[in-house]
């Protein structure tokens, strides 16, 4: 057996910070397509999104800091000790992690920063109230004024992911470039 574990949100776009926006549906779609040419030979773990299992949905966007800031990485290291308990148990004869560019706790290679003192904790309540079209505009008002910057570097959970798991293979999803993140996941699955 070989084992695809994938975040969450990038096969069901109800999980992101602010609701689906078209990107995240065709996201979803070009990977199920994909999923569904796999062989017998592979399984796929979606693990719980850390980012819902510590705030909830809907929620404001955070960056790393500000998830390191709310205790982020206790449930990070929660969701990778199930991870580790299912490879333990399985032994997959190879694993591939997908995570996803920019986010601050599924991030691969790029992750969000901003300064924790500059974000309005007060919006997490706030967007629980906020109908879809009313998040979208508040998110980047949040993101603006705490100056978010995508940068180089890991997100919380796949820091630990790559400390605890280093033979395996990680890849980054990026939702602005669908296409040709589907053709490297598709090639590392290949090969």
């Amino acid at each position: 057996m070989k084992l695809l574990i994938i975040a969450p949100c990038l096969l069901s776009p109800f999980y992101v910070y602010r609701g689906p926006k078209e990107k995240e549906f065709k996201t979803a779609e070009g990977l199920r397509e994909l999923l569904a040419e796999l062989g017998d030979e592979w399984q796929v773990l979606a693990y719980p999104c850390p980012e819902y299992e510590l705030i909830g949905w809907p929620r404001p966007p955070m960056s790393r800091e500000v998830y390191m800031h709310l205790g982020m990485v206790e449930k990070a290291k929660t969701i990778a000790d199930f991870i580790g308990r299912v490879l333990t148990e399985e032994k997959p004869e190879k694993v591939v992690f997908l995570g996803v560019k920019g986010s601050p706790t599924c991030g691969v290679f790029h992750t969000t920063k901003s300064n924790p003192d500059d974000f309005d904790f007060k919006a997490m309540q706030e967007f629980f109230y906020l109908s879809k079209g009313e998040r979208l505009e508040r998110s980047k008002e949040v993101m603006e004024k705490a100056g978010f910057k995508l940068v180089p570097g890991e997100g919380i959970l796949f820091e630990v992911l790559k400390a605890r798991f280093p033979e395996a293979v990680y890849l980054e999803f990026d939702k602005d470039d669908i296409e040709r993140s589907v053709e490297r996941v598709k090639e590392a699955l290949r090969n």
